[in-house]
Order: structure tokens, then C-alpha cells, then sequence
């Protein structure tokens, strides 16, 4: 191969590229639905990564990097919850998720199920807020197959489950044409404002009591106070994506998120 026909290949190359940077980021859409963003967007993203230069543009969350285990070599990295005394498990997970930096270098929230509670941290890990939330009212880790599909009316009691796992979530809108956060889009799982819809439900009751055993009352969504989804979730999601973590209530935390103990790993005590 001359060296005119290389040249014309590094400019290809570097055309490609330049459309890939240059590419609008989904968050500048306006969306109606997350289904059609997926469609428009991912798809080009995927045909350019065919060129092997490009391959790292092919992850499926192109706005979240991949985690790099990047960790301080004598001391660790560990969340600061400020005031806030969390779980074990919601400190646990905040402190892998600092150290390890599975976040992505982007603002994360922790969905603790037992204490009915979310936490909202940025980029650096250092906690934003915290507030009570409403779940859904079937215990369990895992969705029920195919239940995104079904009519709210046939998802039985049983199936009203709140899953638990790393989402890489997006703003979106609901069938009422609500702004939401779209935790898990086929499973029809998303974080919005509680709603009063039906009075005998009494959630802005359930919201506000000191425990978190009459917080479950849900189909599976992520119901939060109106004023903490305006000042801490709505503003995060309007520029970008972002990553929520919701804690299981019946696996381990270590077999949900392959999470470690910061302090065990770097041989100090737990903070």
C-alpha cells in the first residue's frame, strides 16, 4: 500500500472519529419515550465501533465508562455519608462503589429496600441527600419475565417486585406523560414523584413515618418526595445519565454487585 492510499485511510479514520465526539448525546433529545432514544442512537453508535479503532465507542452505556478497579495503593477510597448513618449494606456498597469507582466518574443514588430509603451522592461519592421512598410490595430481587408487557391490572401481588442490581439509568416519559427516571425500562421499573392518586394508599402517611415497614406498597416503581426528586434526581438526569444501585433484600450484596470490603482490602477499619 502507498503512502497516498494510507493517507486517505487515517482521514477516513479520523472523519469517523470526529463524528463519534461530535455526536449529540442522547441526553440533548427531547424524549417521548426511552424505547425510541434506544433505537436512534444506539444503533449508529454500534456501526461506527465496527472499525477496530473505534471499538471502545461499542459499550452499551456510551455516557457511562466502564468501571477502571482504579483504588489507592495503601489507603482506599471510602463514601462520606456526612451526618447520615446508613445500613451496613448501603455503607458497604457506597464505599466499594468509591473505591472501585463503578460509578463511572458520574453521580450514583443507593436504593436501600430494608430501610426503604434512597441516597444520592456525586461524583466523588460524597453524599448530596437522602430520603424515605415507597417500593414495591413483593419482596424479591428479581423481576417477574416479560412483566413490562403486562397491564398494570394483571401484575398479581406476588409480582410487585422492586429488582435489585446496577441500572444505568435515563430520564424518560411515563404513558401520563410524566418525567421520570427510567430504572429499568422492560421492566417497566422507573423513579418518579410519589403520586396520590388513590387516597386509601395514604403514601405521603407511609413516606413520612420513622420506619420502613409500611413503605411497600408499590407495583415495583421507586416512589419518591417531590421536593428531593426536583432537587437531587431531576437535575442529574437532565444533563446525563446516571447510575443507580438498589440494594438486595434476599441475595447478598457481594452476589448482586461482586462488591469487597474497602477497609478488609486496604487493611483499615470500617468507616
Amino acid at each position: 500500500m502507498n503512502a497516498r492510499s494510507m493517507l486517505r485511510i487515517n482521514r477516513r479514520r479520523a472523519h469517523l472519529i470526529a463524528i463519534v465526539i461530535n455526536a449529540p448525546s442522547p441526553s440533548a433529545f427531547h424524549l417521548t419515550t426511552e424505547a425510541s432514544l434506544r433505537r436512534a442512537w444506539l444503533p449508529g453508535i454500534v456501526m461506527l465501533a465496527t472499525c477496530g479503532s473505534l471499538q471502545l465507542l461499542a459499550s452499551p452505556h456510551p455516557l457511562v465508562p466502564p468501571a477502571t478497579n482504579t483504588t489507592s495503593a495503601t489507603s482506599g477510597r471510602f463514601a462520606d455519608f456526612g451526618v447520615e448513618k446508613p445500613s451496613a449494606d448501603a455503607r458497604y456498597l457506597a464505599n466499594w462503589v468509591a473505591d472501585s469507582r463503578d460509578n463511572g466518574g458520574t453521580e450514583f443514588f443507593i436504593v436501600d429496600k430494608k430501610d426503604a430509603r434512597v441516597y444520592a451522592f456525586n461524583a466523588a461519592a460524597r453524599l448530596n441527600g437522602s430520603s424515605a421512598v415507597l417500593l414495591g410490595s413483593a419482596k424479591g430481587d428479581d423481576s417477574v419475565p416479560g412483566i413490562g408487557l403486562k397491564p398494570i391490572a394483571a401484575v398479581k401481588p406476588s409480582e410487585r417486585t422492586t429488582p435489585a442490581g446496577r441500572f444505568v439509568a435515563e430520564r424518560g416519559r411515563n404513558t401520563l406523560g410524566e418525567d421520570v427516571v427510567w430504572v429499568d425500562y422492560d421492566a417497566a421499573v422507573s423513579m418518579h414523584r410519589v403520586r396520590m392518586t388513590n387516597a386509601k394508599e395514604r403514601r405521603l402517611e407511609r413516606l413520612a413515618t420513622p420506619t420502613a415497614e409500611d413503605n411497600r406498597i408499590s407495583y415495583g416503581c421507586i416512589n419518591v418526595p417531590v421536593a428531593f426528586y426536583n432537587a437531587h434526581i431531576k437535575l442529574v438526569f437532565a444533563n446525563h445519565r446516571a447510575i443507580v444501585y438498589v440494594l438486595p433484600e434476599v441475595k447478598s450484596t457481594q452476589q448482586v454487585f461482586g462488591a469487597y470490603d474497602v477497609a478488609a482490602k486496604h487493611g483499615r477499619e470500617s468507616r
